[in-house]
């Protein structure tokens, strides 16, 4: 667990080439152990704009956890010990269309899962819950992303945009990367789940940009290659610096009114009696306090 300080409601999420937030002043980092274990690495908090700021590198420092390593359970518990309210998740994507290019930001609508071997939520145990997630991601916090790249003049997708997440830790092959494009998919990745699904449990605002680095695999000539999205990579990386500089304050300003702030007050399934019983409540006392606690 965390001990007392002053709760920090924004946190950014850094995936491949993001390991660290430019311009972050006031820096200090925080060991944070959880129910679910310790989260990827260290949180870095500090003020961006003298708004305090939460980042955390997914794949942990020097980038040494596979996606379907990551603890994502602990990932979004410590965030959520801290007082973050809103996520904003970066990550390295495969384009699956023509038009979507190398170095563009997608800003996704919607979600795939294609994940087979990860824990996607922290219920279970004795409490059962079914949130609502046929919108995955925040469209407030969309919409401000929309507004903070759109201002920077940074090319990108926004409408009718869906990521499609896939195990990994290997690339597609051609015939699922032509599956994927023909379902009319936008991009490929492999971390934006559980984390979306648990951040909705969690009741916290997120969204997701996706840095498109490569065309997967369907273009022929133009495959993926770990060369190829290095390359792309460290402009994506620069452009994100730009961008994140800018939509902090955005989402400091912003007004919670959306559902993802309450979404757990009718999901739990179990009867009231019980939940407070059973033996996962001490672990989801943190979510499920306000509603259960006498």
């Amino acid at each position: 667990m965390v001990k007392k300080i002053e709760p920090v409601k924004i946190a950014v999420i850094g995936g491949s080439g993001i390991s660290e937030i430019s311009g972050i002043e006031n820096v200090k980092e925080i060991e944070i152990d959880t129910p679910f274990g310790k989260p990827s690495a260290p949180i870095t908090i500090g003020t961006v704009d003298n708004v305090r700021v939460a980042f955390l590198p997914r794949h942990g420092k020097g980038h040494i956890i596979l996606p379907s390593e990551i603890n994502v359970r602990a990932n979004i518990y410590a965030l959520k010990s801290l007082g973050v309210e809103q996520i904003v998740a970066l990550t390295a994507v495969g384009s699956l269309q023509e038009n979507i290019k190398p170095k563009d930001f997608v800003i996704p609508e919607q979600i795939f899962d294609r994940t087979k071997n990860r824990i996607n939520s922290f219920f279970g145990n004795g409490i059962v819950a079914h949130i609502g997630f046929a919108d995955p991601f925040c469209n407030d916090l969309r919409d401000i992303i929309h507004k903070a790249v759109t201002e920077l003049a940074i090319q990108h997708h926004f409408s009718n945009t869906t990521y499609v997440c896939i195990e990994g830790p290997q690339f597609s092959t051609r015939a699922e990367s032509k599956v994927n494009r023909a379902n009319g998919f936008s991009v490929v990745g492999m971390t934006a789940i559980p984390e979306a699904k648990l951040a909705r449990e969690a009741e916290i605002c997120y969204a997701n940009v996706s840095l498109v680095t490569d065309y997967d695999v369907w273009k022929v000539g133009d495959e993926v290659g770990v060369d190829k999205v290095l390359e792309v990579m460290e402009a994506n990386a620069n452009t994100c610096k730009k961008l994140i500089k800018n939509l902090i304050p955005k989402m400091a300003q912003r007004e919670l009114k959306c559902e993802c702030q309450h979404c757990l007050q009718y999901a739990v399934q179990s009867a009231p009696e019980t939940v407070t019983k059973a033996p996962a409540y001490k672990d989801l006392a943190l979510f499920l306090d306000k509603y259960f606690k006498k």
